[in-house]
This record gives C-alpha cells, structure tokens and sequence, in this order.
C-alpha cells in the first residue's frame, strides 16, 4: 500500500507541477476531477476550508435542510459506536456541499479542525479541491478517495467514502460521507457501509413524506365545507388533495400544479400554513383558498395534458392541436415522424385526455421484438402452447390493454403474416391466444407509429394496403426539432430543472444549440446535455466546450485517431462493418447485428469498444 501510495503522489506531484497526467495510474474519476480542480484554479497546496457559515446563517441551512437531518441523525448516531475502531468522523452535507452534521472520533475531530473541516464549511471541489464529498456532488455517484488522490494537500492525510442521498422525488438531498485518518490505516471496506446507510436515509425520507402526506389528508378531513374552492398542497406545491366543488372541475387534478390550476381561471386569495401533528413546529404544507374568476360555458373542456415540453414553435403546437382533437374519439391515430422526436409520449397524451384515460396504457416496440416472439408478445398464449410456455400461460399485449389503449411503435417493421394477424385483430375486435381456440373480445383503441413512409412501405410491397388503410385513419406528423429550434430553450431547462444542474447558457451557446441541425431530435439534444452536464460539472458551459463536442468533423476526427491508435487492423474492418450497419438500419441494433451475421450481445460490446 506504501508503493501505491507513493506512485499517487509521484502522480499528483507531476500533474500540479507539469499539468502532465499518466491517465492509467489514475482512477477516472479522479484524473476528471482534478483537471476540474486545475481549470478552476484551486490551490494544490493548500485545500483548507475558507467559506464557513456565521452561526445564524448555518442554523437556517439546517432548518432548510430539515427533513435530511431528522431522517438521517437517528441512523447517524446508531452507527457512530460500532465505527469508534475506525476512528472515523461521520458527515452528513446539503446539495450545496455545506456540511450540516460532524461527529466521530475525539482525535479524528481535532486534525479536522485543523484544516476547516467543520461543521457549516463549504467542501466542494471548487472550495477545497479534489475530495469524496465535493466529487460526489457533482457526479453523483459514490466514490472513495484516499491520500494523494485529493488535489490539495490539507486533505492528503485522510481517507473518505461519500455516497449520494436521494430524496423521495429522486432528486439530490445531500451527501453521506465517512472520513478518517489515514495514518492508522487505509479502510477500503468503508464504501459500502455508506452506500447502505445512505440508502436507509432513502427509506427514512421516503416514509418521512408519506407520514407528512397523510398528516395532509387529516387536515383534509378536517375541512367543514365541501363547497369551498380550495386545494391542499404539500411544502413543494405538489396538490395532496381538492374540495369535491373543485374536483368537478377539475378532474385530472393529480397531474396538475398550482400554477397549472391559476391558469385554469383561479386567483389565489390567501393560504393558511399547515403543521404536523407530531411536531407542531413542523410545517408540512398550505391550505390555499382560491376565487374562480373562470368564464362559466357548460362546454369548456379540460385543459389538454401534456407529460413533455410544449414550447412555443408553431409546427409543434399544431401537433398538439391535433392531438388533442384525436383524443376527444376513439379514431385510430398514426404518429408519424423522425426517431427521437417524442412519438411516445405524444401518444400516451392522446391517452391520458381521452375516455380511457383511467385504462391501461400499454406500448409495444415491434422493431426490438424478434420476430418469432411478437405474436406471443401481442397475442398471448395458453397453457402448453410451445415448450418453455408459462404454466398458467401469458396474457398478450391486446389482452393487457383491454379497456384502455394499445400503443405499437415501428408498425412498419413487421413481417406480413404478423401484418395478417393484427389486420384480423382489428377487424374483428378479438384476440386468439397462441395455442388457444376460443377467441378473447378485446375493447381497445390503437395509435400506432413509425419513422418511415408508410406510403412508401406500401408502393414496395412491405406493408399490406388494406392494414395501411386500417392504422391511417387519422395521421399526426411529429415534426423533428429542426423545425422546432424555439423549443430547443425549453427543452434545455426541463433537463437542467429535472436534474437539479443550476446553469446558464450563454447568449452565444444558446444560439448555436438552437441553430444545431440535431440529426437525433430531442433524443440527441438530451443525451448530449447529460454529457455536457459530467464533462462541464459545476462549471458553466462554454460555447468552445458545446461546439468541441457537437462539431462532427473535429469530434469524429479526434475520435477516430484515438480510437484507430488503440485498434488492430481487424477491429478497425469490424468497427467500419459495424457503422455501415447501423447507417443502413436507421440505428436498429437488433437488425444492424443480423445484417452482419453478429450476436446482439457481441454487438452492444462492440458498441461501446469502439465508441459507436
């Protein structure tokens, strides 16, 4: 361990020194952080704790963070004696990286104190460089860091595990962490012990906010009047619950906000906090009282509910127009429209605004089902129907979404005797289980969808004429976001406000996101933000980082001298094998690894491998 040891700090000594770094005597994770640490101009040799809280303003972080500390203080304390041989500190930090809970070890407590390691510092990678804490923040992940692996040196005398707590939103509530000197040995095992405690703290919070929403519905019970216009909400403005006046008008009120619910035609005109009846300082949500000032028309519909990003692009507010005219009948709908682009979640809001809105919503991929398994998949079968069956045989897709609707995605990929039995199904409104002889009537409304022409697909002789004219009965075109570059600003901060990633964007780099011609749609446009998201961390997103990473000639050309210098002549064939693949099948992996003869497993390998 001593060699170690010495080979991470002969590592790190170069690297503060040269800003040169043998990437293979280094953890990933570490060599990204300490870059980080370089580009942010953190001191190596430093690394004390320097913003520290007054004591006013760290009471009221820990009245902020008041759920994390009242699930996670009673496992903290439980744990503490059975570490005391570690002489370990535990730590528990808020999202922002301030540390709200120290305890431990009397010594390990007072070498901490030593470098600013207290409670109400700041221990993020920017404050403090390279550490379990500060790491865990921004990746999100657990990790153990130990010695020379920190970036500064007020750190390199300790060992740390630090895992990431989530809250009952899945959202970021803090950090667990276990720090402890090295000097009387390197405790590897500490890992996870933090991961399981930090998963208990899950559990905690997750039963905390259920106790809290019960508390809620008591209060409700409480109500006098019915009649009122009123709502109950929790502390994060999530609806708990309505008076029976409002549910009338407002029957999908589940998936509304409060400021869904201003906009359905209420002015708000007050709210009464509401506390827990365990711990009456506790508030635990508002009882809001509202004034409907909306135009009384026996006809208003509801408002047409949407899961994804509306925008403001006229190309896709027409398809929500659309949409929402389908979702007034039962019409069979086809979505029709580039990969990426949201058909899905388009076709599940048909769903939810319809009749059938409290039915199942079943969807189906009929391009990444093997062929000789769909009819199984959609059909059914009866017990003893094939070798391997289910014993008491297997509901199928149709049977499933009897009642509700049946979503089946790249129609135009299945074979025509397949095309036979679904053209029966929809005809006749009844289903024959594989193996069974008495037919199952099935009440079901259809969308399908595909990213090709179906016109086309029928003019070759792929798709049989009297199905195309069974599914296209009511088209819906999904454009691409190329023609939605408006809406490109708002996707953007969905992604950042669902992944808690405070950022800005400059005016630069959003108008070269926006004019970005986004071949994979919204699909691309979010995969890329995720790894924009772990290569920028905390930092604010340059437009020479967006450009570096989106610019297909310089980035395809880095990749393939990287990737060429670390290939045989072999892989580098397969790998070019492999992309036409992928090319000639609009990016089907399952069909790309049949056209070249190529288990699909093998092929998933690869992908990754080659960095497909």
């Amino acid at each position: 361990m001593e060699v170690q040891d010495s080979l991470k700090r002969s590592v790190w000594n170069r690297f503060v020194k040269e800003g040169s770094l043998d990437e293979s005597r280094i953890k990933k994770r570490i060599s990204e952080s300490w870059f980080l640490c370089r580009q942010e101009g953190v001191n190596p040799y430093d690394g004390k704790g320097e913003t520290i809280l007054t004591k006013e303003n760290f009471q009221q972080r820990k009245n902020e963070n008041r759920k994390l500390l009242h699930a996670a203080l009673p496992i903290l304390k439980s744990l503490l004696p059975f570490f005391e041989h570690t002489k370990s500190l535990f730590l528990l930090v808020d999202p922002e990286g301030y540390v709200l809970f120290m305890d431990g070890h009397e010594m390990a407590m007072n070498k901490a104190k030593s470098i600013n390691f207290i409670e109400g510092v700041r221990w993020t990678e920017e404050e403090v460089g390279t550490n379990a804490i500060g790491t865990a923040l921004r990746i999100k992940e657990p990790i153990h860091i130990i010695g020379p692996e920190h970036y500064a040196v007020a750190s390199h005398s300790w060992g740390c595990s630090s895992s990431p707590i989530w809250n009952e939103n899945a959202q970021l509530a803090g950090i667990l962490n276990i720090s402890y000197p090295v000097g009387f040995g390197i405790n590897e095992q500490l890992l996870p012990s933090v991961i399981a405690a930090a998963y208990a703290i899950e559990q905690r919070l997750v039963a905390d906010a259920r106790s809290r929403e019960l508390q809620l519905l008591q209060h409700a019970s409480l109500v006098q009047s019915a009649d009122e216009w009123m709502i109950i909400c929790n502390d994060q403005g999530k609806i708990v619950w309505l008076t029976e006046r409002m549910r009338k008008l407002l029957p999908q009120w589940h998936q509304l906000t409060i400021s869904d619910v201003k906009a359905e035609g209420f002015s708000f005109l007050g709210e009464q906090p509401l506390y827990s009846f365990q711990q009456k300082e506790d508030m635990i949500g508002y009882k809001i009282y509202l004034k409907n000032v909306r135009k009384q028309t026996p006809c208003m519909r509801p408002k047409f509910i949407y899961e994804g990003v509306k925008g403001t692009s006229e190309a896709f507010r027409n398809t929500l127009l659309q949409a929402e005219k389908a979702s007034r009948s039962d019409v069979t709908v086809h979505l029709s429209g580039e990969t990426g682009t949201g058909k899905e979640i388009l076709a599940r809001a048909i769903h939810l605004n319809s009749s059938r809105k409290n039915g199942p919503f079943i969807a189906v991929n009929c391009g990444a089902i093997p062929k000789d398994l769909l009819a199984s998949e959609l059909f059914g079968y009866v017990q003893g129907a094939f070798t391997g069956a289910k014993r008491n045989g297997h509901k199928g897709k149709f049977e499933q979404a009897n009642g509700g609707t049946l979503f089946l995605d790249e129609i135009g990929e299945i074979s025509q005797e397949m095309q036979v039995a679904l053209l029966r199904v929809l005809e006749e409104r009844e289903v024959v289980p594989l193996g069974g002889l008495k037919p199952v009537p099935v009440d079901i409304r259809i969308i399908t969808a595909s990213h090709r022409d179906l016109d086309d697909l029928v003019e070759k002789g792929r798709l049989r004429e009297d199905l195309y004219y069974r599914i296209f009965v009511y088209p819906i075109e999904v454009p691409p976001l190329k023609k939605r570059a408006k809406d490109i600003p708002y996707l953007i901060k969905d992604y950042c406000i669902k992944n808690n990633w405070n950022v800005h964007f400059s005016k630069d780099a959003a108008e070269y996101l926006q004019s970005f011609p986004w071949p994979g749609n919204i699909r691309q446009l979010l995969h890329f933000l995720e790894r924009l998201h772990v290569e920028s961390g905390a930092s604010q997103p340059t437009l020479e980082l967006i450009t570096s990473m989106l610019n297909p000639a310089k980035t395809s050309q880095q990749l393939d001298n990287r990737t060429i210098e670390k290939l045989t002549y072999r892989e580098q064939i397969e790998k070019s094998k492999m992309a036409d693949a992928l090319l000639a099948t609009d990016g089907n992996v399952m069909r790309a690894a049949e056209m070249i003869n190529m288990p699909r497993s093998t092929f998933y390998r690869k992908l990754k491998k080659f960095d497909l």
